[in-house]
């Protein structure tokens, strides 16, 4: 007979070891990808972003709250489009001073030092999409709008996995990717701290699709 503590240690377990014999729904086959327009799931998608802090070191933060679509056609990948807003007064990071700096108002007659109060969403749409040999990497070339500003950007993307979400869960089919990138912030009209914070940043990107 089971002691009341071998029980208890059964019923924790047994969750544990489910999970462990689960396969998991993505996976990194191309083949897996089905065609049509996908959105941006929203609460798994983020921007990450990189700045050199007065030569001492990194600083980052994240975007979170993405929207946007990815079309695609798994016989033609290197026809795909992607248009995705970033929300810019979602900024965060892990100081609240400074992500109260991020987006303080400008002073009177004055620009502000970043992004401003209410600022609005940057943009990325796509003009390119160059797929190497076996389908798992690509070149996305595409116009970003920040700060009232658009410039070429190039995505160094990754595929990183798609299959359809269990059931109990949805039962959406998905598509993840990660992407870097590298801007200079003066180019789109972010100034305040040169040189001492970086001009480059440097862009991580998680996002996931589903349909």
């Amino acid at each position: 007979m089971r002691t009341p503590l071998a029980l208890l240690a059964l019923a924790l377990a047994t969750p544990l070891i489910a999970m462990q014999a689960a396969q998991l729904p993505g996976s990194k086959n191309p083949a897996a990808v089905s065609g049509g327009t996908y959105t941006v799931d929203s609460a798994h998608t983020l921007v990450g972003w990189r700045v050199d802090h007065f030569g001492f070191n990194d600083y980052f933060g994240i975007f979170g709250g993405a929207t946007g679509t990815l079309t695609i056609d798994p016989k033609n990948p290197a026809a795909a489009r992607v248009d995705i807003a970033i929300p810019v007064s979602k900024v965060t990071t892990a100081n609240p001073g400074l992500t109260a700096h991020l987006l303080k108002p400008a002073a009177e007659g004055g620009k502000p030092d970043f992004f401003g109060a209410n600022p609005a969403d940057a943009r990325f749409v796509s003009t390119r999409v160059d797929v190497d040999d076996d389908g798992d990497e690509a070149k996305i070339t595409g116009n970003l709008t920040l700060n009232g500003v658009t410039r070429p950007v190039v995505l160094e993307a990754d595929f990183v996995g798609a299959g359809k979400m269990p059931t109990e869960m949805g039962g959406k089919e998905n598509v993840g990717f990660h992407a870097e990138a590298t801007i200079k912030r003066s180019d789109f009209g972010i100034t305040f701290g040169l040189p001492l914070v970086s001009d480059e940043v440097e862009l991580d990107i998680s996002v996931a699709f589903q349909k």
